[in-house]
Parts: C-alpha cells; sequence; structure tokens
C-alpha cells in the first residue's frame, strides 16, 4: 500500500505485507512469462477474477495468454507505484483495466483518484505505444440485500460506496480514457436486477462477485478478448 493511500484513507498499513507478497509474486513470474501477451490490472475485483481457471477450462478461440495481475485494496496510486511490475514488465498487446473502486470507497478526492488514472493512462501511452487499452465501467454492487454481515461491516464498507457514486466515477473516467485515445467499455450487461443492484446469487458480501458473476462478464468482453 503506498504512503499515499493510508494518508488518504486511514487504511491499516497491515494489508501492505499481503500486497509486497501478491506483488512479489508476480514480479516472479514475469520474468518468465511471454511478451505481448492479455493482460488484466487493478484492484481485488480483478484479482479474484478467475479468467486463467476460465481459459484453462474453457475454449475461449485466443492464441494469447491471459495473465491476471490484479491486488486487493489497491488505489490509482498504489498502480502508479507498481507499474512495472504490474504492467510494463509483461509488455501486453492487451490491457484491462479495473482501477479506482477502492478510491471512491476510501472517499480519495475526486481530483486526486482522476489525475493518478490520466497518469496510468499517459504512461502506457508513452512506454507502450502499440498496446491496445480497454478500460472497464465500474461493476454494480448490492447495498440492500443481507449478506450476512455485522451491521458496523456493512456501513463501513459501504459508507462512500454506491452504484449513483460508480455510475458517476465512470462518466468521468471514461473522458480521461477517450482524451487519452483508450476505448471505455461496459461489460456489466446482465449483472444487475429489477432495482439495478448487483444480483444477490452473483456475489458474496454485495461488492465481489462469484464466479458466476465473472462467466457473465467474460461473455460480455470476448468480442474485446479476441
Amino acid at each position: 500500500m503506498s504512503d499515499k493511500t493510508v494518508k488518504l484513507t486511514n487504511m491499516s498499513p497491515d494489508i501492505t505485507k499481503f500486497q509486497n507478497d501478491i506483488r512479489a509474486k508476480y514480479a516472479t513470474a514475469n520474468q518468465t512469462a511471454k511478451k505481448g501477451q492479455i493482460l488484466f490490472v487493478g484492484s481485488s475485483l480483478m484479482e479474484i477474477f478467475p479468467i486463467q481457471k476460465f481459459q484453462q477450462e474453457q475454449d475461449l478461440g485466443l492464441d494469447k495468454i491471459i495473465y491476471n495481475r490484479g491486488v486487493q485494496a489497491t488505489t490509482t496510486a498504489d498502480l502508479l507505484e507498481h507499474m512495472d511490475t504490474l504492467i510494463f514488465d509483461l509488455a501486453p498487446s492487451k490491457i484491462f483495466i479495473n482501477i479506482g473502486s477502492n478510491d471512491i470507497g476510501f472517499n480519495v478526492p475526486e481530483n486526486v483518484f482522476l489525475a493518478n488514472y490520466d497518469t496510468i493512462l499517459q504512461q502506457i501511452k508513452e512506454k507502450l505505444p502499440d498496446t491496445v487499452v480497454y478500460v472497464m465501467a465500474y461493476y454494480p454492487i448490492n447495498t440492500v440485500d443481507d449478506f450476512g454481515e455485522k451491521e458496523s461491516e456493512h456501513n463501513q464498507l459501504y459508507e462512500h460506496r454506491s452504484n449513483g457514486l460508480n455510475a458517476a466515477a465512470s462518466a468521468k473516467v471514461e473522458k480521461l480514457v477517450e482524451k487519452n485515445g483508450y476505448e471505455f467499455i461496459n461489460v456489466n450487461a446482465g449483472l444487475t436486477d429489477n432495482s439495478g443492484n448487483l444480483r444477490k446469487e452473483l456475489t458474496f458480501d454485495g461488492a465481489h462477485m462469484l464466479p458466476n458473476g465473472y462467466e457473465i462478464v467474460l461473455e460480455n468482453m470476448k468480442r474485446y478478448l479476441e
């Protein structure tokens, strides 16, 4: 976790060891990874996307390997501090980015969050000019159903998280993406109920999806993966 994240969010630094461990694992894996493949990068919403398992078990019709470099509790500031390990060391031909939901949830000032995102995209454009970049709209969440957590835990998780905030942030990120010449994609079709909430059967806590949710996302992503 970056010092900026700790400072801005007052989040416990205990998560730092886990993040450092997983980034160290990624750095080791990068040494033998193939260049020019497909990369998924972002926060826990990307980390728990079982895309490598899906690729092993399903015929996705791809001639490229999909590498996942998601790290839980990651903000835009964290990603900026580790661009080499999480992106540049792999020199991917395509990148799918889902970052910023923690900035929203941690109530990071919007101007900081958007400036960081802009810098991420600018650095990719500078160092990987031929790479295709897809920036993903934020997934819907479910703050209304009961997932067994304590009321205090629920309130803490969703104090600054809502579908309205996610939609507003997605619209602003989309403008940044267009400014940088990349493509903003919304692959959320089929995830919501009639009220616009993430369907209860697709999530274990209202904010993170189960594999059946990611199956839907993958189906929506296939045309971009090819």
